[in-house]
């Protein structure tokens, strides 16, 4: 199975903007599904200083072809001044499944 699918990382602050970026994503057919994993605590470095906050973390399933767009919304949408979108290749998967990520994009 050829790399032409992605999964793309990006974390919130909160509930609401994750929510809302996701169903955006999904709506205008850039990402298959996007799951909201709650509860995580991220350090990092900012400013500066170390930082420690509790956020929510999106795992958006989509393709190679619409990851300028999903960064573009996201950036738009997001309210980090610089948000993380970090895109891993998905090598292999369940054919059935990677089937089902193309079909729903397909559908636009």
């Amino acid at each position: 199975m050829s790399a032409n699918h992605q999964l793309i990382l990006c974390t919130f602050p909160d509930k609401k903007s994750a929510g809302n970026c996701a169903r955006l994503l999904v709506e205008k057919k850039l990402a298959a599904c996007v799951n909201i994993l709650p509860g995580l605590t991220s350090i990092y470095a900012w400013e500066d200083k170390i930082e420690s906050v509790h956020e929510h973390l999106l795992l958006i399933k989509s393709n190679n072809n619409n990851y300028q767009a999903i960064e573009n919304t996201l950036f738009k949408h997001h309210p980090y001044e610089v948000p993380e979108i970090i895109a891993v290749s998905i090598e292999r998967g369940l054919p059935e499944y990677l089937d089902w990520i193309d079909t729903c994009l397909l559908s636009k």
